[in-house]
């Protein structure tokens, strides 16, 4: 089973230090949650992840199936396996959304060990309506531009539709659920839940609403804060998240 394993992990943005040595292991198939104050890190640790250039590493190491990644670009990240999903996904215009992940897919296929053949685009569009169908996307946005128009919550919808298609091995999601009205949480939740079970994928979520707990179950939640993972557990540390917030974890540290 791949294991994405990170160790110590420290990084800056200009003098600025953000991560002052995160530490975690995640497993395939396993279900990770990221829970804290703003400013704790959460953001920065799943750009660093993705090999974000606006970030400088000054100490740990990132390996998945223990080959370090730590000096690949983005592109070669997502070749290997890896995903983000951004708090505020950006807009490409005229770029189609359809054509993009196809040509994404294909690009990440021929990069497999067994060099998957490219897919063509009937067989694409119809696997891409079957996505676009079960979490109640408009199917004209096949063809409109990446992200071009789409409301906040049309927005969050792309992001797992492309994490369906793309199929990672690991994703990263910065807080899908905001922007999101109760319908369309439900609806992402519970598509996250089966994509994640169908793909045997490793999963990192980063949230501040417990609502979406409720429809994903994590195996581990993990309270971040200054930089560093400050506590984990099961479901009791949510519910004394739930009852007293944050403050009693950070005034141990």
């Amino acid at each position: 089973m791949p294991i994405l394993t990170i160790k110590n992990l420290r990084a800056t943005i200009g003098n600025t230090k953000i991560l002052n040595g995160v530490s975690l292991t995640v497993a395939a198939n396993e279900v990770h949650v990221i829970m804290g104050p703003n400013g704790s890190g959460k953001s920065t640790l799943l750009s660093v992840l993705m090999g974000s250039p606006k970030y400088t590493v000054t100490g740990g190491n990132i390996t998945l199936d223990k080959k370090s990644i730590i000096d690949l670009t983005p592109d070669k990240r997502a070749q290997a396996g890896l995903f983000l999903g951004f708090q505020h996904p950006h807009v490409v215009a005229g770029v189609a959304l359809g054509n993009f992940l196809r040509l994404a897919h294909n690009t990440i296929g021929a990069a497999k060990p067994n060099k998957e053949q490219p897919i063509a685009p009937a067989q694409f569009a119809n696997s891409m309506r079957e996505e676009m169908d079960r979490l109640n996307i408009d199917l004209s946005f096949m063809s409109r531009g990446i992200n071009e128009g789409f409301s906040g919550g049309e927005k969050k919808k792309s992001e797992v539709l492309q994490m369906a298609l793309l199929k990672p091995t690991f994703a990263f999601l910065d807080e899908i659920d905001s922007g999101l009205d109760i319908d369309a949480l439900k609806i992402v939740a519970r598509q996250l839940a089966i994509i994640q079970k169908r793909q045997k994928m490793g999963l990192i979520i980063i949230s501040h609403n417990p609502k979406i707990l409720e429809f994903i179950k994590p195996d581990i939640i993990h309270i971040m804060s200054k930089g560093k993972i400050i506590a984990q557990g099961g479901k009791e540390l949510l519910k004394k998240i739930e009852t007293t917030g944050f403050t009693p974890f950070l005034k141990k540290k």
